[in-house]
């Protein structure tokens, strides 16, 4: 046991990540059942035994795209709160920030791969969920949750008060968005306005 060698961990690194890189670019373009772990292992310049070695097998690389997306994302969208920042001026920031993550051509894309992998397999939605949006649910019910604690807000239900805010700002436009419509930046905007009104107006102490 003492005497194994051990693999570098540099280059077992760069190796899982451009595996996973190739393995991303093959899903979101062509698919689950379409992608090959030969074609991906060829893409990445390592063998199919490296591949099984590092995910088991073609789901388990599957799962390790999505979280790699799903963290892309996150880097996107993410929620900082000092403390002291007015909130009108903080909703309307968080507003912004998620439509216009939302409105990215690449996660407009990766939407749409998934709901359609989804159809197949129920798990890989499962997947993206705990992955993605879960996540920034959690974000954003401990933001609520600070704010309720600071006396800013008076929530009862701060998971179903995150998920009326984000209904509020996204409104039709998500949708839309998903269906190839233009996109109205007024209109985009006016929901958001619209958004932080109602929501503080329901909830501010």
């Amino acid at each position: 046991m003492g005497s194994e060698k051990k693999l570098g961990r540099p280059s077992d690194e760069a190796k899982r990540a451009a595996i996973i890189e190739a393995a991303s670019l093959s899903f979101f373009n062509v698919g689950f059942a379409a992608t090959a772990i030969e074609q991906v292992a060829a893409n990445a310049g390592v063998s199919k035994v490296t591949i099984y070695n590092h995910f088991g097998d073609k789901r388990g690389l599957f799962a390790a795209s999505v979280d790699r997306e799903c963290e892309n994302m996150r880097g996107h969208f993410s929620i900082d709160f000092t403390g002291g920042e007015d909130l009108p001026a903080l909703f309307r920031r968080i507003g912004e920030a998620m439509v216009a993550f939302l409105s990215r051509p690449e996660m407009i894309q990766f939407d749409r791969r998934i709901a359609a992998e989804t159809e197949h397999d129920p798990e890989i939605g499962a997947a993206f969920l705990n992955a993605g949006p879960h996540r920034m649910k959690s974000a954003f019910i401990a933001l609520l949750d600070r704010l309720v604690s600071a006396g800013r807000l008076q929530i009862e239900d701060t998971g179903l008060a995150a998920e009326q805010f984000v209904s509020m700002c996204k409104g039709m436009g998500d949708l839309e968005r998903r269906f190839g419509a233009e996109v109205d930046p007024q209109r985009d905007q006016d929901r958001i306005a619209g958004a932080v009104d109602v929501f503080l107006k329901a909830y501010s102490r």
